[in-house]
């Protein structure tokens, strides 16, 4: 049975889920998404990834700031969606707006509730040094990510991947998931259970101070923190340059060998000494450039053995 849908999601994560629901043939009456923001060296407006996507499928586009004002929940109300799909829409929905469709809303939620209620859900998964992750299906309710879960898909974490590389695969899984979601509950088979209240934790938004490296930690730990802030917005360190202390972002990383002053280089090839252990750095991006290769760094800007990064 196909369904009257609306949905509701701003960035690139949320694009795949779209196109599920359009593929399964279900009625996408309209889609809601952050307005265009300035980007670039221009600040051009710019739309959303999902905004781009909608019109690309011939879907009308809404972009209220939020649901304060009643003739946008009215407007909402006359599309008479039997649900509203949420995929990281960046608004929060009030009682008004979830009260609407008879099905409820839906939303998909990139961990494995309760664990990592909240904004960054990804990378605080992988800065954790969690083995583990998934999404889950949840119905949504006042609360922040404490509605009941319908269907979880789990996601292995590897060793190495990064927060881009993890955000890709659930991106995917996601999609997946809320098809098979929207099918069982076109059927009237899909049950949503309580989440249970024992670990639950909360992913903070990542703050500037979150994003600085830490060396007295174990290399483990600066290990994750790197690879669970990399490509965005990257895990930073300060280090010395021709004008003087620099800001330079490390993206990826290797635990290595080694023992020294924690954030001193113990070579000449970037092994940097950790609380216990060390890391090699791999991908490092200066400010105002690109992201570059260790080696590619060093062939103009030297950096040598004890080299103090702080």
């Amino acid at each position: 049975m196909a369904l009257r849908v609306v949905f509701m999601g701003t960035p690139d994560f949320s694009v795949p889920t779209l196109a599920e629901i359009v593929g399964q043939g279900h009625d996408v009456v309209a889609v809601y998404s952050r307005a265009p923001a300035p980007a670039g060296r221009g600040m051009e407006l710019r739309k959303s990834p999902v905004h781009v996507a909608a019109e690309r499928f011939g879907i009308e586009v809404r972009t209220p700031k939020n649901f304060r004002n009643t003739d946008d929940v009215d407007a909402l109300a006359a599309l008479a969606p039997d649900l509203i799909v949420v995929v990281a829409y960046g608004v929060i929905l009030p009682q008004a707006v979830l009260d609407i469709p008879p099905l409820g809303c839906i939303n998909v939620h990139a961990s494995l509730l309760p664990r990592w209620r909240g904004a960054a859900p990804i990378q605080r998964a992988i800065m954790a040094g969690d083995q583990e992750t998934g999404v889950a299906i949840m119905q949504m309710e006042a609360g922040l990510d404490t509605g009941p879960v319908g269907l979880v898909e789990k996601v292995a974490i590897t060793p190495d991947m990064t927060a881009g590389e993890l955000h890709d695969r659930l991106a995917r899984s996601g999609a997946d998931a809320l098809g098979r979601a929207l099918a069982a509950l076109s059927r009237g088979t899909l049950a949503f259970t309580p989440q249970p209240e024992d670990g639950v934790t909360y992913a903070k938004k990542i703050t500037n101070d979150d994003a600085r490296i830490d060396w007295t930690q174990s290399a483990q730990a600066v290990h994750d923190h790197v690879r669970g802030l990399s490509p965005f917005p990257g895990a930073f360190c300060m280090i010395a340059g021709a004008k003087g202390p620099e800001r330079m972002k490390i993206l990826r990383t290797a635990r290595a060998d080694g023992q020294g002053t924690p954030g001193t280089a113990l070579d000449d090839h970037l092994l940097i000494a950790c609380g216990e252990g060390a890391v090699r750095l791999l991908d490092v991006q200066r400010a105002g450039s690109k992201p570059m290769k260790a080696e590619d760094l060093l062939r103009g800007f030297a950096v040598p053995t004890g080299t103090v990064l702080s």
